[in-house]
């Protein structure tokens, strides 16, 4: 008897084994674009019995697009609207300073157009404010002088002396009767202790995680997260970069592991699009329906012509990575790039090379102390790459540089909190601010290249000399740069 329950015990594991394993390699061969995701999930599935299937059913699966998307048809929170392509009329033609009458920029506009869900708007202002000295300043005394709204959403919020005086400063504004939100990644709060969320207890402020880690509810994302730095005051200014609440970006204090970053102080309408990317998030966090926004009056006209991206795994399409490509392709004199995190895919390497190749002067300016040691030795093994063709790498010294800039022919600059790595471009939620204005663009070259006055050049010799095992642990790293 035993023996006959020992048979039955292994045909039905043999079946289950069979059903579980080649039942997830239909799923990935249909969903998953990325080959090479792909084949590494099919071949963790095969080679690990059972648990290789498992983990990809709680890791590899995007069912944040489809419960996105599902709660959007069903008008419970993230109610965006999405045209089929943005809204123009022959006045906007007309403005001085449009820079869509040359071919390569009213091709990358027909791009943005088509992939995102906000238009470009006249109006605007974009002040650069560079580090925890000036940025976090100008946030303060917003969030005092607030009225009726305040938005923030951040990534990390460190409960340290800086993330203490923000929520000092929300607190007050919420005593005076001022409506606040203050929406704090879930897994971004880990990284500081006591969470910040104990900082808001038995305040007027209304305090939400993004995507807990659950068992029970939504599931365990360690990688799809709100990666977006958001603050909107009264609808009429907003803040947004790469700096996420915490003392690390203070750098003149001269405490190690500070962070130099640039973020930016927003004013005019576009400042709508930022106030809606948060009501969205919010959305999705709390389950509230976004109420309709009604956008700020232009601050000058012309002034910077300028349009919010959301990008994130629940939209139709990988907006970040064919926003570069497309912004590769439209220059014609120089490309500036400025990243913390630079993980390029064939795609965005193909396009910069091809950049260069055109004579583009393509220069990238990395840190030359990276925080996530894999990351920067990813980066090592992609380097040979471009400097092959042409494009010119920089190291910048400490501080460790966190800032994320792209300017094409000092007329166009892509800002924002978005890295050029498999996250940034995948898996997390980022925002972007896209804007034509050349003087903004010209400040902002002008700190770009007083950056590179003081870095160190990278060239062909320093990476074909590194020592062999060197090679041999960059090599190991890019072959995982898709998860890093």
């Amino acid at each position: 008897m035993s023996d006959l329950v020992n048979i039955i015990l292994e045909v039905v594991s043999a079946l289950a084994y069979t059903l579980l394993t080649f039942g997830t390699v239909f799923h990935i061969l249909l969903n998953k674009r990325d080959p090479r995701a792909a084949f590494g999930w099919i071949a963790i599935g095969f080679l690990i019995p059972f648990f290789g299937p498992i983990l990809y059913w709680m890791f590899g699966v995007n069912r944040i697009r489809s419960k996105a998307r599902g709660w959007q048809e069903r008008g419970r929170g993230m109610a965006w609207t999405e045209p089929d392509y943005c809204l123009w009329s022959t006045d906007q033609a007309q403005w001085e300073n449009y820079p869509f009458r040359k071919v390569n920029f009213a091709d990358l506009r027909g791009l943005t157009d088509a992939i995102t869900r906000r238009d470009l708007i006249d109006g605007n202002r974009l002040t650069p404010l560079y580090n925890g000295e000036q940025a976090y300043p100008a946030m303060l005394e917003a969030i005092a002088g607030a009225e009726s709204t305040i938005s923030l959403s951040t990534y990390i919020f460190e409960s340290n002396e800086m993330g203490r005086k923000f929520a000092d400063a929300l607190i007050e504004a919420a005593e005076r009767g001022v409506e606040v939100h203050v929406l704090i990644d879930a897994l971004g709060a880990c990284y500081s202790w006591p969470k910040a969320f104990w900082l808001f207890r038995k305040s007027q402020v209304r305090v939400a995680r993004f995507l807990p880690l659950s068992f029970s509810g939504r599931g365990l994302y360690f990688n799809m997260r709100n990666h977006r730095k958001l603050l909107v005051v009264d609808n009429t200014v907003g803040f947004t970069g790469g700096m996420n609440i915490g003392g690390r970006h203070m750098v003149e204090d001269g405490k190690r592991k500070q962070v130099s970053d640039i973020h930016f102080k927003i004013e005019g309408p576009v400042v709508g699009h930022l106030l809606e990317a948060f009501m969205e998030d919010w959305g999705f966090a709390t389950g509230e329906r976004a109420e309709p926004i009604a956008h700020a009056a232009p601050v000058a006209s012309p002034g910077a012509i300028c349009r919010g991206i959301s990008t994130g795994p629940n939209e139709d399409f990988d907006i970040l990575a064919w926003l570069l490509v497309g912004a590769m392709n439209a220059a014609r004199e120089s490309v500036r790039i400025m990243t913390p995190y630079f993980i390029p895919d064939r795609a965005l390497l193909a396009a910069i090379n091809s950049a260069a190749l055109r004579g583009v002067e393509v220069t990238l300016i990395l840190p030359e102390k990276n925080n996530l040691p894999p990351v920067a030795w990813a980066t090592w093994a992609y380097l040979k790459e471009f400097l092959r063709f042409g494009t010119h790498v920089y190291e910048q010294p400490a501080p460790f540089a966190h800032s994320k800039l792209l300017l094409v022919d000092d007329q166009y600059a892509l800002l924002g909190s978005a890295n050029l790595d498999q996250r940034s471009l995948r898996l997390n939620f980022e925002f972007e601010i896209e804007a034509y204005d050349q003087q903004l663009c010209s400040e902002l070259a002008e700190h770009f290249d007083a950056i590179r006055a003081r870095s160190r050049r990278i060239t062909r010799a320093d990476v074909e000399n590194r020592p062999l095992i060197s090679k041999l642990r960059d090599g190991l790293c890019k072959l995982f740069s898709p998860f890093l």
